[in-house]
């Protein structure tokens, strides 16, 4: 039995959203919550492109990653991500930090689809 979740992104922060969406995806509006199964609930967060962003943090805010090797730490501001990618990469990012760090993420965020 799988259950749908809608979350409305339009003149909502992005915290915010992701917040709510983790939560929801973790299974804790349910009333079998387990910290040690993944719920099957879908959530989908509408009006992506329309979420509210402050300027400062357009220009502020950096998305790292690291090859590996010495040196190999690269950064992007999150104008230049919305730009290359889309919103879709931004609620990922958010959302993905959000869940817990153990083997159910990955089957958590397969739950998650972003509309804009």
């Amino acid at each position: 039995m799988t259950s749908e979740h809608t979350i409305d992104a339009n003149n909502r922060t992005i915290g915010r959203v992701a917040s709510e969406a983790a939560s929801v995806l973790m299974g804790k509006n349910n009333a079998k919550f387990s910290r040690n199964i993944a719920p099957k609930i879908k959530v989908t967060i509408a009006n992506a492109s329309k979420v509210r962003i402050p300027e400062n943090k357009l220009i502020q805010k950096h998305y790292f990653r690291f090859s590996g090797y010495p040196g190999g730490r690269k950064g992007e501001t999150m104008e230049r991500v919305i730009s290359k990618k889309g919103f879709t990469e931004i609620f990922e990012n958010a959302v993905f930090g959000m869940l817990p760090k153990n083997r159910l993420r990955k089957s958590m965020m397969k739950n998650l689809t972003i509309a804009d």
